[in-house]
């Protein structure tokens, strides 16, 4: 069985409220450590695309680097497009097929444990400025933000992920026999 047809565009939304969620957190993040809005994407871009790993250059000023900024910003929109798709994927698919609602669930979740390792890996030489307790928050708000848009779309989404059934039935309610 192929996962439900969804609207047009959808994981391309979800992409983007991903992305423009982390966006805007660090712009706002930056603003407010008085160091410019794209100081964080600067150094995300100077640190995977110009080599950028001595963190005492985080003690002076930071010349903005436009071609690391976009580099980075492109980077970062492909994988949240590409993220977003696979999620509405997965949502379909949980939808379609309510026997591997727990698996999608563990996917979904499994996978925003993995990615936010990865990107605080990769972000090692900026930890000063990058703390991971920003990581976690842009990156949970992200998945806020996009899970509240599916939940909205999707209706009795938020039960089949937690377990239960759309309609408020749980699956053990709903394959039990009175006897």
């Amino acid at each position: 069985m192929t996962p439900a047809r969804g609207r047009p565009g959808e994981g391309m939304i979800v992409g983007l409220i991903g992305f423009a969620t982390v966006a805007l957190f660090y712009a706002v993040f930056d603003l407010l450590a008085a160091r410019g809005g794209l100081y964080t994407v600067n150094l995300l871009g100077m640190s995977v695309f110009r080599g950028l790993r001595d963190p005492s250059v985080l003690e002076l000023p930071v010349r903005l680097d436009a071609g690391a900024i976009v580099l980075y910003s492109l980077v970062h929109l492909a994988l949240a497009l590409a993220i977003g798709w696979f999620v509405v994927w997965l949502v379909r698919t949980a939808e379609s097929q309510p026997s591997r609602a727990a698996l999608v669930t563990t996917i979904i979740l499994a996978g925003f444990v993995i990615t936010r390792l990865l990107v605080g890996w990769l972000s090692r030489p900026i930890r000063p400025v990058l703390p991971w307790w920003s990581i976690m928050t842009a990156n949970l708000l992200s998945m806020v933000l996009a899970g509240w848009y599916l939940v909205r779309h999707h209706p009795g989404l938020w039960q089949l992920l937690s377990g239960g059934r759309p309609g408020g039935r749980t699956q053990a309610a709903s394959t039990s026999t009175v006897g």
